[in-house]
């Protein structure tokens, strides 16, 4: 499906719920149309077209989201407050900021980043189109937010994963990762898409830190958060040899080296992938 019909199909799901009449239809219809799948799908491929034929269904869709708001605002219910309504906001946030690009492209998208007094959340959504954009001339901007410390974790997570696209860049990443590796918190949030991003670039200043990771790295069933794994694949990738690691001391190689195949196969699927966040 396209991207103009992706966004035609979301507005008529936000559509039929202008017509609920209370609270209870309004959650049968988001279910029954599977609201939250159509959401992110239209969404996703908005901020990235190339095309000027989506302005107009997203200008819709931007619409029809700001009446559902003001509509389950209208309904006394705690369930639509905690959580229908939040959801409708990023939704109505990502819209707005899909439009900008979609109008005005890179500037405009940097324009409402740089807006202070605009919601957080449109400000991410726009600086997520960036990244997943990656503009020659937005390192500088994604550059800031990594070496800045108290940087807003979810523009902090989206400058991670569009450092990948800037090669030559690899010590920043670095240099990010020992300085978030004894929070823990930050370390299990930002740990996995720093590591990719260096898979990714595949640049030898990042070789020290996978082979300190080899031992001293977090494993996980989850290859994606294993840190081990990532650093065997990333040290194979970068110097040709099985190291050995605390994950696999006494394994057998030839089943080392098929699970690092795998594991690879699958970082080599994600390579293009920019992940959004929820804004806190």
């Amino acid at each position: 499906m396209n991207v103009v019909q992706s966004l035609c199909r979301f507005a008529d799901a936000i559509e039929r719920l202008l017509a609920a009449p209370d609270a209870a239809v309004l959650e049968r219809i988001w279910d029954a149309v599977g609201l939250d799948r159509l959401a992110r799908e239209a969404l996703a491929l908005a901020r990235r077209a190339d095309t000027d034929a989506v302005e107009r269904p997203l200008a819709q869709v931007d619409r029809r989201l700001l009446a559902v708001l003001e509509r389950c605002r209208a309904f006394p219910d705690p369930h639509l407050v905690t959580f229908r309504v939040p959801e409708l906001e990023r939704w109505q946030h990502a819209a707005a900021a899909a439009l900008v690009g979609a109008r005005w492209g890179v500037a405009g998208l940097r324009t409402v980043v740089a807006d202070t007094q605009a919601p957080l959340g449109r400000r991410y959504f726009a600086f997520l189109g960036l990244a997943e954009r990656h503009p020659d001339a937005a390192w500088p901007l994604f550059e800031r937010y990594l070496v800045t410390p108290g940087a807003h974790h979810a523009f902090v997570a989206a400058a991670v994963e569009a450092a990948r696209y800037y090669s030559g860049h690899a010590d920043v990443l670095v240099s990010l990762f020992e300085r978030i590796r004894g929070d823990q918190l930050l370390r299990r949030f930002l740990g996995p898409k720093i590591l990719e991003s260096l898979y990714v670039l595949a640049e030898e200043q990042s070789l020290p830190l996978f082979e300190q990771l080899l031992v001293a790295g977090h494993t996980d069933p989850d290859i994606d958060r294993c840190e081990v794994t990532r650093a065997l694949v990333a040290v194979r990738k970068l110097t040709g040899r099985l190291a050995p690691s605390s994950k696999f001391a006494d394994g057998d190689g030839e089943a080392v080296q098929r699970a690092l195949d795998d594991a690879e196969r699958r970082f080599e699927e994600q390579r293009d992938r920019i992940v959004p966040v929820v804004v806190i």
